[in-house]
């Protein structure tokens, strides 16, 4: 069993979203993973459904899709061209295990559900448009795994549904993924401010289920705290197929992993500790030293006494003190000044 929590706790975990981007052939649904791995992704994410665990095919008006990259799509038919076919999917399985990455599939229905626990998933993906599912979530949850849920479009009411949904189940291993549904999401839209206030209001890890061309969008959520990030890549976006539009190529990809891992380091956590390194730079402080000589029982003044670098005597901020004072000793030409060394 997967320990989700555990991988995330001291890092970002980042999922390779392959989605339709295999376009029909098995080969480049391994390319993708290989390279992924390679690119440095923690998971692969595939989609398990067909046409028909998902829509019905009707000719309707209400079955059209308008705008966006599928705009005039009939649903059943974007679906029939965009699905992942089932019996790839266990040997897309053994090959995630043979590079070393995890694999993670989104289940649109129980069919879906128990096809993937038949090969032997470990945790689950619920897509945006599925959050509103409770019973699909109930059964999901059901499986004792962990449950990552996307929540596009999806009001506190709604994310406290479905979070409820697990937790009737006995299952406590969430985490939600902040989402624009938008294909490519706009930055304007995308609202990655909430993060902070979903991790304080439901208690669970929060990510980022990316829409957005680019890295930026990636990196700003991890600096809010952002956990996980999944993100569609491919292996060129001049592959025709539904998702290629707003999908990374590996570059990208590699980039963006690399960007977001960085951003984790420079986020680091709310202390006022001394990194070893700037320990290594105090020596760089400025301090009160003699810039002329210094007789025994001489007084300290503006002439005799300056603030400079390196740190080797008191701090500064003892300057206007030591101004009052006399010597206890004799100083030569850029002896440092020491309290022990100054008369009461």
């Amino acid at each position: 069993m997967i320990h989700f929590h555990e991988k995330i706790k001291n890092g970002i975990y980042v999922i390779a979203e392959m989605s339709a981007n295999h376009a029909g052939k098995i080969e480049n649904a391994f390319k993708i993973i290989e390279e992924a791995a390679r690119a440095g992704a923690d998971c692969v994410k595939i989609q398990t459904y067909t046409a028909d665990t998902l829509t019905i095919d009707c000719n309707d008006e209400a079955y059209r899709l308008h705008g966006g990259l599928w705009d005039g799509y009939n649903y059943y038919e974007l679906y029939k061209q965009a699905y992942t076919p089932w019996e790839w999917q266990k040997e897309l399985k053994e090959k995630c295990k043979e590079v070393g990455v995890d694999f993670l599939s989104t289940p649109f229905d129980r069919t879906a559900v128990d096809f993937l626990e038949k090969i032997g998933v470990e945790f689950y993906k619920i897509a945006s448009f599925e959050l509103v599912d409770i019973p699909l979530i109930e059964y999901v949850a059901s499986k004792g795994k962990p449950v990552i849920m996307s929540c596009g479009m999806a009001s506190v009411e709604e994310i406290e549904d479905a979070i409820n949904a697990c937790y009737r189940q006995g299952n406590r291993d969430i985490a939600l993924l902040k989402c624009c549904s938008q294909y490519p999401a706009q930055y304007e839209d995308m609202n990655v401010s909430v993060i902070p206030d979903m991790k304080k209001r439901f208690e669970v890890p929060v990510g980022l289920s990316d829409h957005s061309m680019g890295s930026l969008a990636d990196v700003v959520a991890v600096s809010l705290g952002a956990q996980i990030i999944e993100k569609h890549v491919c292996l060129s976006r001049e592959i025709e197929n539904p998702d290629a539009g707003f999908s990374m190529e590996i570059r990208e990809f590699a980039d963006m992993v690399r960007d977001v891992r960085n951003a984790s380091l420079i986020k680091g956590k709310p202390t006022y500790d001394l990194t070893e390194h700037e320990k290594n730079s105090l020596i760089y402080r400025r301090s009160l030293v003699a810039v002329k000589p210094i007789q025994a029982g001489e007084m300290f003044t503006e002439e005799n006494v300056r603030s400079i670098r390196p740190a080797i005597g008191i701090k500064p901020k003892y300057y206007y003190e030591l101004l009052q004072k006399k010597a206890k000793k004799s100083y030569r030409f850029g002896e440092p000044i020491l309290m022990s060394e100054i008369e009461e």
